[in-house]
């Protein structure tokens, strides 16, 4: 099976990695890719969210499966137009994909379908927001309606904050807080049939304990050893279950990979957030630890063929992955740094570009991701941060307590 990834970033890599790793795939094909996946993959420079480019590749070059990795292309229409040539795509359509594109269309599947989340306002202006605010008090979650690279959401107990936040954003929702860890689950479907992958946590704000403005992602962990026992099965039935449903009602189904984020809180399993594709770096821990191919998981998945597929096989112990970011990340990066200590195996790269004269130089926000396998969450972790350790760019950042609350056995459930 010749399989094209579409996207450059992380995940993507993590994607690439995973799909040559199944010996049901004789080739992995990258557009645009990155240097890191250049180690496995053949490079094309096509505009991932350029549908007729991505659809010209896929035929030209034969492929039997396209994997569609970011937001962007999956909204713009690019798996319509490919399945339109017939080609098998992993990813939702355009209209599927509004889960994620619009925080106001995922709110009125999850009200329709009965899922249990936030209360929340759609806002479109000042006094719509402010009232919103000021019916669900500190701290504030405020939420751009549209795609954001996962830094469109602000919490704080700063009104004026999130106030300016609605401000720049235009249309928002306001929601109410959910106190409570949270929980990334991915999901695998072709609309009927849907099949969980292993839990995980990430780390959104830039700092350790949590501080900081929201990324798009700092560093995640695998399995939760602190998640309630019976969590997959619930969020299974109260969630996946009823919005699978209520897409096909809609007449739209959902067909590629949901990602359910989830607030533990005291009341149970709540919904932040939907997204229509691999959440990233949570990507990077849970295809670490899947033994199952694949190709062959996805490719059942993107031919209606899910309910046939064998259950998934999953390696003994945990996964970590660390984030090295650039300089003034979330901010505008500092890019063009020669990196050196990249070229080791478990550095996944995210924002990095080769440049003229050989040298690998950051070319994003998230640059690099620290990615370990061990025997326990531990050991995972300590190797993870050693792979930090050997990675020289300058002014990087990275947070130094990924997993560490759950290594300790800090992590507590509401009551």
């Amino acid at each position: 099976m010749r399989v094209l990834v579409v996207g450059g970033g992380g995940r993507e890599h993590a994607l690439a990695l995973g799909l040559a790793r199944d010996p049901g795939v004789t080739a992995v094909l990258a557009a645009p890719g990155n240097p890191g996946i250049a180690g496995v993959a053949e490079l094309r420079a096509v505009d991932p969210t350029d549908a007729a480019a991505v659809t010209r590749l896929a035929v030209e070059e034969a492929v039997d499966l396209v994997v569609i990795g970011p937001e962007a292309p999956l909204v713009a229409g690019v798996a319509d137009a490919v399945r339109a040539k017939g080609v098998a795509c992993f990813g939702p359509s355009a209209e599927a994909a509004r889960l994620e594109g619009s925080k106001t269309f995922a709110k009125d599947v999850m009200t329709a379908a009965g899922v249990p989340t936030a209360r929340a306002y759609t806002c479109v202006d000042e006094t719509e927001t402010a009232k919103a605010l000021d019916e669900f008090g500190p701290p504030y979650v405020v939420k751009n309606d549209g795609l954001a690279a996962g830094k469109g959401v602000v919490v704080t107990d700063d009104r004026a904050a999130a106030l300016a936040h609605a401000a720049e954003c235009g249309r928002v929702v306001v929601e109410e807080y959910l106190a409570g860890p949270e929980v990334s689950l991915f999901v695998v479907t072709d609309g009927e049939a849907a099949v969980p992958l292993l839990p995980a946590q990430d780390f959104k704000r830039i700092g350790d304990g949590d501080t900081g403005p929201n990324t798009g992602g700092m560093g995640a962990y695998a399995p939760l050893p602190w998640a309630p026992s019976g969590l997959v099965d619930e969020v299974m039935a109260d969630v996946v279950r009823p919005t699978l449903a209520e897409m096909r009602r809609r007449g739209t189904p959902f067909a590629g990979l949901l990602y359910v984020g989830l607030a533990i809180t005291a009341a149970g399993p709540r919904v932040i957030e939907f997204n229509a594709r691999f959440g990233d770096p949570e990507t990077q821990v849970v295809l670490a630890l899947l033994e199952s191919p694949l190709g062959g998981l996805l490719h059942a998945a993107a031919t209606g063929t899910l309910a046939g597929h064998p259950a998934l096989r999953w390696q003994d112990g945990a996964a970590v992955t660390v984030v090295v970011a650039a300089g003034n990340y979330p901010g505008s990066p500092r890019t063009g740094d020669v990196i050196t200590g990249a070229e080791r195996p478990g550095i996944i790269h995210a924002g990095t570009r080769r440049a003229e004269d050989g040298t690998l130089r950051s070319a994003g926000g998230r640059v690099l991701c620290a990615t370990a396998a061990g025997p326990s969450l531990a050991a995972a972790r300590d190797a993870a941060y050693a792979l930090v350790g050997g990675v020289e760019l300058a002014g990087s950042q990275h947070r130094r307590d990924i997993a560490g609350a759950a290594v300790r056995g800090e992590i507590r459930l509401p009551a």
